[in-house]
Parts: structure tokens; sequence; C-alpha cells
């Protein structure tokens, strides 16, 4: 097990570099296979021995090697992430498919978050795919939902925050959820099951709430400035996928 907790963290890290490309590549509608890794400010090829995950940052003091110039502080964070998400998956789970499928589907959210917090944009070519393989993994006996709670919880998520969405800019004149939120729930839906909706929703609302006000605050901004939702509904999904039983339960006993 103590072996296979270390392959689960390094096979994290691995992901997580590979994840940092997407998040880089896709908003800029750039292949994620070619051309390979290279600097975004001089252009230079990244070595081998300069893109092992963690360890190069560390090295290199976060610049690059060859114009010196500063690597954001994202590719370590985001490789650091998945690497310790992978590793409470595999103690959770085991070696087992659905620690692969959860794997993929919390680097999805990762991914997602991080796209989102800086372009703030949720981009289709992650979340439709999501949608459809959510729903097939649901046809599996280890998937713990059935491919009903799954439909409805795609159709339900999407379509709730749709509704929110008209509501509010019919109530403020103002656009509410954008449609990549909308596609972002239903595949949080498809993968979760529509049990486990209302407390994600509730979680990644509140966590918005105060994170969103607090950095407004700091920043001096208006209180109408858009804060992305993705990286709430990410950061809420991801609490409830490791704490929902503690979670469904303090709520049971608030309400008796």
């Amino acid at each position: 097990m103590t072996v296979g907790t270390v392959f689960a963290f390094l096979f994290g890290l691995a992901l997580g570099s590979f994840l940092n490309v997407c998040i880089y590549r896709i908003p800029l509608k750039k292949s994620i296979v070619r051309p390979p890794s290279s600097c975004p400010v001089c252009g230079a090829g990244i070595r081998f021995y300069d893109n092992i995950p963690i360890l190069s940052y560390l090295m290199l003091l976060g610049r690059c090697r060859r114009c010196g110039a500063r690597i954001s502080l994202r590719y370590p964070l985001v490789e650091m992430m998945i690497g310790l998400l992978s590793t409470l998956l595999f103690v959770q789970f085991g070696p087992s498919p659905k620690y692969l499928s959860l794997l993929l589907f919390t680097g999805a959210l990762v991914a997602i978050a991080f796209i989102d917090l800086e372009h703030k944009i949720i981009p289709d070519v992650i979340s439709l795919p999501g949608i459809l393989v959510g729903l097939g993994v649901s046809f599996f006996p280890s998937a713990g939902i059935s491919p009903v709670d799954a439909l409805i919880g795609a159709v339900g998520g999407g379509g709730f925050l749709f509704l929110v969405g008209v509501l509010f800019e019919k109530l403020t004149g103002r656009e509410g959820m954008g449609g990549g939120d909308v596609k972002f729930l239903a595949m949080i839906g498809a993968w979760m099951g529509w049990k486990a909706l209302p407390f994600i929703v509730l979680l990644s609302s509140l966590t918005g709430a105060v994170i969103g006000v607090i950095s407004l605050l700091m920043a001096r901004k208006d209180m109408r400035s858009r804060i992305p939702f993705g990286p709430f509904l990410a950061l809420g999904t991801l609490g409830f996928l490791f704490f929902g039983d503690e979670i469904t339960l303090w709520f049971y006993r608030l309400g008796r």
C-alpha cells in the first residue's frame, strides 16, 4: 500500500504537469500535443530535466533557464494539488477503476477552475466530453450512482443554473450565470448524481460569497464586478467528494 501511495502521488504529479499544458493552451485554442513545452516569453524549448514536476521549479528558482523570465506559481501548485488528490483517491479506493475515473474527473475540475479563474471562460472542450464520460462511467457498478441518477444530475444541474441565470437577468438586467457554468454543473451532476447537487451548490455559493466579497474588498472593486463561479463549483464538488457523508450527516442533524 505504501509503494502504491507513492506511485499514486508521482502519477498525480505527472498528470498535473500535463494539466498545466491544457490550462495554458486550451484557452488560446492551441494543440495540447504539439509543439513541445516551451517558455512563453523567449520560446526556448524546455528540456526534460527542466520539466520535472515541482523539483525543476525549485531548482530553477521559478525562472526560465534561458531568459530568466518568471514562471507562474500555478505550475507547481497544480502539480502538487493533483499529486495530493491522486494520493487521497488511491488511499480511499485503492488501485481500482474508480480511482482512475475519479482522478480524471478531479483533474478536469482543477483545469476548469484555473482556466475560469484566469480567463473567465469554461471551455466546452472539457465540460461537454466530461458530461458524456460521466454518463458512461455511471453504467459501471463501481460508479456508485445509477445511469438514471447521472442523467437527472446532468439535466437538473444544467437546468437549475440556466433558470437561475435567466431569473437574475430578468430581475437585474445584467447577465447571470454564463453558459459555461451551466455546462460545468451539468458535468458535475453527471459524475456525482442529482442527490449531491443541492449540497454542492450550497457549498459553492457559501464559499463563493465569502471569498468573493473579501476579494472585491481587497481589490477595491465594485460589487457588480464579475467573479468566476467555476472555481467555487470545483471547490464545492471536491469538498463533497471527500466529505460528502459527513456533510450530509451534519445537515441531517441540523434539521432534527
